[in-house]
């Protein structure tokens, strides 16, 4: 099968060794396998992450974020059945998504949402977990709550922001701030339902306290945490909750304790990597996903289209999410 890989980690993304086109044998599904062939899939931060900072000898598929039909199922599989149309984030302890065909435990696939394409589901799965995870079981947010309560969002034109701050807007009552610093991205924050949008170039809190905002009781810091970090202890209110999904080199806690504010960490993969009693979760939070698009309560966060999954637009695909400068999702589709 057609797959894009790399066998040497830390080269520059213009090298066209950084990603190649490779062919892998296709794989067997295990017991709670389904196997999918990918129609669509779409770039995010950690596949930059893998590509730069993983060794290996062999060929390593990347990719975390996939739309496609079912093809084969595993003997204990009972969620799907080939024919069925999925999307999905995958694991990273295994092979990625960039390959005609690709293996996934059927407990964190949702059904594809009916008034999408491929395309556009593939820009969903990891961010909407993320983003739901982030706001609902690490925030502790509850669907209908938030009332009076503000939830600053940092890098809202991400990815992971796109999602959350819709889901942020439509879930919940809070009062919903993005960050962005480029009038392209701050219209795009508006556009999905934030009720206001500052800078994060420049200081938060006298932005928030022309808002008429003194301080906020949620953060979700999703980009730069380590840069904004004092910052989000200045503008947070007592007994407030940071949420943080990025990869600090260091990050001194004790600024916190005066406040008395948490600290929640979200990594998507946990439940798979750990293969959790809850890791079913993922299928059921993305199943509701796919019904909230399918009633237009949400939408897709695809932002460009690359063209054909190969190694030549991949490689702009991580060099435009390594700038730093994407808004939504980078997507591919099609071998």
């Amino acid at each position: 099968m057609k797959a894009i890989g790399f066998t040497q980690n830390g080269l520059p993304i213009e090298d066209p060794a950084s990603l190649q086109d490779i062919f892998m044998p296709r794989p067997n599904p295990g017991p709670r396998d389904i196997l999918v062939e990918v129609k669509a899939v779409s770039v995010n931060p950690v596949d930059t992450k893998v590509r730069a900072g993983t060794f290996t000898r062999e060929p390593k598929i990347l990719g975390w974020d996939a739309a496609g039909i079912v093809r084969e199922v595993g003997p204990q599989v009972t969620l799907y059945k080939p024919g069925d149309q999925v999307y999905y984030a995958g694991s990273i302890a295994r092979p990625g998504s960039y390959s005609e065909y690709h293996l996934v435990d059927e407990r964190i696939v949702g059904h594809q949402p009916r008034s999408l394409d491929a395309a556009q589901a593939a820009a969903l799965p990891l961010t909407a977990i993320t983003a739901w995870e982030l706001l609902f079981d690490r925030l502790g947010l509850l669907e209908g709550g938030g009332d009076g309560d503000a939830l600053l969002i940092i890098g809202a034109a991400g990815g992971v922001g796109s999602m959350l701050v819709q889901l942020a807007r439509q879930l919940t009552r809070l009062t919903v701030i993005g960050t962005a610093s480029r009038a392209e991205t701050a219209d795009w924050v508006r556009e999905l339902g934030a009720h206001h949008v500052i800078d994060h170039s420049a200081p938060l809190h006298g932005q928030l306290q022309a808002l008429g905002i003194e301080s906020v009781s949620h953060v979700a810091s999703l980009t730069h945490t380590e840069q904004h970090f004092a910052q989000l202890v200045e503008v947070l209110r007592p007994q407030g909750r940071l949420g943080v999904i990025d990869d600090p080199q260091t990050l001194d806690v004790m600024p916190l304790k005066r406040k008395s504010l948490s600290l929640h960490w979200e990594l998507m993969f946990t439940r798979s990597l750990y293969q959790t009693d809850d890791m079913v979760r993922q299928h059921e939070l993305l199943e509701r996903v796919a019904g909230l698009i399918d009633q237009g309560i949400l939408r897709t966060t695809l932002g460009e289209h690359f063209g054909a999954i190969n190694a030549a637009n991949m490689r702009r695909a991580h060099a435009l999410v390594e700038s730093g400068k994407s808004r939504g999702k980078i997507v591919l589709e099609g071998f």
